[in-house]
């Protein structure tokens, strides 16, 4: 689990094809002393595994099914890349509960400067829709930010990002038209989950009437 506060940017050292898919080699400096073998890590959002570690970089498995869904399919040597370790349960949840999960990828449709800060639309499909609210949480690149405005009509979602996060971030490198990786919030996730399966029982149904009869 993470809370999509980067802690590093990070490099991509080297790339190398296996059977599984790709080993890739991250250079790290700030968190390499704090790593250890079977630590997760999130690499743009992605969590990963550290199965190996070495002099300034720490080596991790994406397989297959990872690069399919994610951008790390078309990571290239010398690449910045974000970089966080697993959230500890003493530590304060400063972003919100990311599980390095993945899903799916989203074009940049913008960036507009107001003032210092970076407003950067990201076009979505129709059925993404019901996974964004004006206000909630969304994870681009492992970075933790707030959904502010929505426009159904084009399907774009806007963020706001400040300068210190566009600065210490790999989002200062964005480019339109390039894919990001995307995890919708998580508890919405449930939700909608509990909805889909629940409604398939009709005595046990769970609807907008049955929420407000308990008082809600």
């Amino acid at each position: 689990m993470f809370t999509g506060l980067i802690q590093e940017i990070g490099k991509i050292k080297k790339i190398s094809p296996n059977k599984e898919g790709y080993l890739i080699e991250v250079f790290s400096t700030d968190l390499l002393t704090e790593i250890k073998i079977d630590d997760s890590i999130a690499i743009n959002g992605v969590c990963q595994t550290a199965t190996k570690l070495g002099d300034q970089y720490f080596e991790v498995q994406a397989v297959s099914s990872t690069l399919e869904k994610t951008s790390l399919n078309k990571l290239i040597p010398g690449q910045e890349v974000n970089l966080e370790l697993a959230l500890r349960l003493s530590d304060r949840l400063g972003g919100h509960l990311v599980q390095g999960h993945v899903n799916k990828m989203l074009p940049i449709q913008g960036i507009e400067w107001i003032g210092e800060s970076a407003k950067v639309g990201i076009r979505f499909e129709p059925i993404d829709r019901k996974s964004i609210i004006e206000e909630g949480s969304i994870t681009i690149n492992g970075v933790s930010l707030t959904i502010s405005e929505i426009d159904d009509e084009k399907n774009v979602l806007y963020v706001f990002v400040i300068p210190h996060t566009f600065n210490r971030t790999i989002l200062k490198n964005l480019k339109i038209g390039e894919y990001v990786n995307i995890e919708f919030d998580l508890i919405g996730k449930y939700v909608e989950n509990l909805f889909k399966f629940s409604n398939q029982k009709k005595d046990q149904a769970l609807t907008l009437d049955w929420i407000r009869s308990k008082g809600f």
